[in-house]
């Protein structure tokens, strides 16, 4: 592979009402066979899976690289969190259980934890091989089959892991992708024979793939947008405060949901950690990502792109103040000279009325505010219609664990940013979504209870 920002790399037909049919159909046999395995039988063929992608990681990274604009540093990354996941819900296969109760007279009940059936996945562009894993990996544990939709502007990676999952051992159709955009989910979520559908992506498509769902009253996961806190107290490692502004800002281009974009810094220490900001920020290296030493790759197409600078014009007409960065950038190599690339920004003198601080931009730009007690910050850190993370910087960590606690959000950080274990549930509150991927959490949301109640004697009649 080449990288060649700006050029179409391949051609995929969008998938009708027939293709969607026949896919979940497929999906839906597959399943009769995968539902009536052993948890242990599943867990060998996620582990096996895991191994393909374990092994073939470069060259997976690079596909991902290629198909999402990241650097290479970071999509190796991304991969390794992949086949993580495979391999956690792998050891949890063979551990799904219910529960005996123990009821009067000798009587018992007991709880059967089952599969749903044919679990829709769509995907985001973002991590578009890691999102599929974090989907798939809970939904095939828990005896589901699923169908996946990748985001139109990184379809190829998912494919690959289709493939794998093929070459892995799962009965032919049980993990199909399907190709389109907003048409192609529509017939997705309509269709009679799914069970469930896990949406990442916006707010207003995750309101409408909601009220869509709704007519078939079809469970739901939504992992949506953020405009989520950064609050820096002015006894932090500043080192290490710095390091974490960076990470919950810059990484893959800034177009992470999750990212801490409104960062709050005491004012004791403002002038002094905006110029460390500032002074990281501008070594950030921008370029091919295919390089070892890129850190910043290209953003995902021309219209984000165009949509990023906006907001940054915008702000500046607002009164703030870009102290770095916001400017497209063209590397050297003539190769790369239509790539979607800029440098990354910050911003100051920043007001929480501001377009840039209330509203999601989802490019590298961060804003920073000042702030001078715990409850005015806290209650700022609130102001939002977002609840998805929040992260806190102190070396003191009765006051991180006061203030964690007080956040609306569902994933919080304390001393560290943007760190997504797959042990750990990930979700937001709000406007941000709800239910939980990762974890042991996700399991309730790819499986239903079944009770059963047995009578060890006769039945007492009231008629």
């Amino acid at each position: 592979f080449k990288t060649c920002p700006g050029r179409v790399i391949s051609k995929l037909l969008c998938s009708g009402e027939k293709e969607v049919d026949l896919a979940v159909q497929s999906a839906k046999s597959a399943f009769k066979v995968w539902s009536q395995m052993s948890g242990m039988e599943r867990s060998r063929v996620l582990l096996e899976a895991a191994r393909i992608i374990r092994e073939q990681r470069e060259e997976i990274a690079t596909l991902e690289t290629i198909n999402n604009g990241k650097s290479i540093f970071e999509a190796r990354v991304d991969i390794d969190i992949s086949w993580q996941c495979l391999e956690y819900y792998a050891g949890l296969a063979g551990s799904l259980a219910g529960e005996h109760i123990q009821l009067p007279g000798g009587s018992f009940g007991y709880t059967r934890r089952e599969p749903l059936g044919v679990c829709v996945g769509i995907g985001a562009w973002n991590y578009p091989f890691q999102i599929a894993c974090w989907k798939s990996a809970p939904a095939l544990a828990c005896g589901n089959a699923m169908v996946y939709k990748p985001s139109p502007f990184t379809p190829i990676s998912v494919v690959r892991l289709a493939e794998i999952f093929t070459e892995a051992g799962v009965p032919k159709g049980l993990f199909n992708v399907v190709q389109g955009g907003a048409a192609t989910g529509q017939f997705l979520c309509h269709h009679p024979d799914v069970a469930k559908v896990s949406f990442t992506g916006s707010v207003p498509t995750g309101v409408k793939i909601m009220e869509m769902a709704a007519k078939g009253i079809k469970p739901v996961t939504l992992e949506l947008g953020g405009k989520s806190p950064l609050i820096i107290f002015s006894d932090c490692a500043l080192e290490n405060a710095v390091n974490g502004a960076l990470m919950a800002n810059f990484l893959t281009q800034g177009e992470v949901c999750c990212n801490g974009t409104r960062v709050f810094v005491e004012r004791k220490i403002l002038d002094v950690f905006t110029k460390e900001v500032v002074k990281r920020t501008q070594k950030i290296k921008v370029g091919d990502p295919l390089l070892e030493d890129t850190r910043m790759g290209a953003l995902i197409n021309r219209p984000h792109l165009d949509r990023v600078q906006g907001f940054i014009k915008q702000a500046k007409e607002q009164g703030a103040e870009v102290l770095c960065g916001g400017d497209l950038y063209v590397p050297d190599d003539p190769k790369l000279k239509n790539g979607y690339y800029m440098r990354p920004c910050v911003l100051g003198n920043c007001r929480d009325d501001m377009t840039c601080v209330k509203e999601e931009i989802f490019g590298p730009v961060m804003s920073i505010l000042p702030f001078d007690t715990e409850e005015e910050v806290v209650e700022r850190a609130n102001n939002t219609k977002f609840g998805l993370a929040g992260g806190v910087f102190t070396r003191d960590i009765q006051k991180a664990h006061r203030v964690v606690a007080a956040l609306k959000a569902g994933m919080c950080f304390i001393n560290n940013y943007n760190i997504s274990p797959v042990e750990l549930p990930f979700g937001g509150y709000k406007a941000s979504g709800f239910g939980r991927e990762n974890g042991r959490a996700a399991i309730e949301y790819y499986s239903q209870l079944k009770t059963v109640c047995v009578e060890m004697g006769d039945v007492e009649s009231v008629f």
